[in-house]
């Protein structure tokens, strides 16, 4: 299906999702996850109207930013970073939705030519294919980072475990936005905190109505075209 067919749906649930957690439409970004599809695949995201961009490579964002050239565009980098590979990535984007130690901050904060809006990662589930921050050591990480000048907490962000099961992703995606709110309740200037990067395409209905501002979108947004 076209790109345009599938947001079209994608839009709909949103529409439906904010309604029954009385939440509007515009506190919601939607994020096209382009990294398993070509760049022609990608041009037909922006041609849809979504200008928020993700990827998870640093030669998969490359060549995309290189084809598109698009200023409108918003670039997330997602997934794990490699310390040796935050000089290629960190300054080509808008957002880091993965900081979860230390070591990467100190090398964002070295690498870096501007302020980085970061998510700090949480594994909130406690899976341990999953990476992100315990639940536990959340705020004193988050104390640390006021080391890092260049970095700006902006939220928080996790992945629900892959389940049917909607308690369960509901009690991951409330305790990130209950953690969320501590966070932001202590007023860190350096991490006002107020975003919840939560939700993908079979969960992302739930993660709203539990308070999600962003949400990323793979699959069913783009389809299944792998590039590899």
């Amino acid at each position: 299906m076209r790109v345009t067919d599938n947001l079209t749906t994608i839009q709909q649930m949103i529409e439906a999702s904010c309604q029954r957690s009385g939440r509007t439409v515009e506190e919601i970004t939607l994020i096209a996850v382009t990294k398993y599809v070509t760049i022609e695949r990608t041009k037909e995201v922006l041609q849809a109207g979504i200008t928020n961009i993700a990827e998870n490579r640093d030669t998969g964002l490359s060549e995309k930013q290189v084809a598109l050239d698009d200023p409108a565009i918003s670039w997330h980098f997602i997934g794990q970073l490699q310390t040796k590979k935050v000089k290629k990535v960190i300054n080509q984007v808008d957002y880091f939705h993965a900081l979860d130690r230390l070591s990467l901050a100190e090398e964002i904060n070295k690498r870096a030519d501007k302020v980085i809006s970061c998510f700090v990662q949480v594994n909130v589930s406690g899976e341990e294919s999953k990476a992100g921050l315990p639940p536990d050591e959340l705020e004193m990480f988050i104390q640390q980072l006021t080391a890092y000048p260049k970095i700006k907490v902006v939220g928080l962000m996790t992945m629900a475990p892959f389940t049917d099961d909607e308690s369960i992703l509901r009690q991951v995606f409330r305790r990130l936005r209950e953690l969320r709110d501590q966070i932001q309740a202590k007023g860190y200037k350096h991490a006002p905190c107020q975003g919840l990067s939560m939700g993908m395409s079979n969960d992302f209905h739930i993660a709203i109505e539990e308070g999600a501002t962003h949400i990323r979108i793979g699959s069913s947004l783009v389809g299944t075209d792998k590039l590899r």
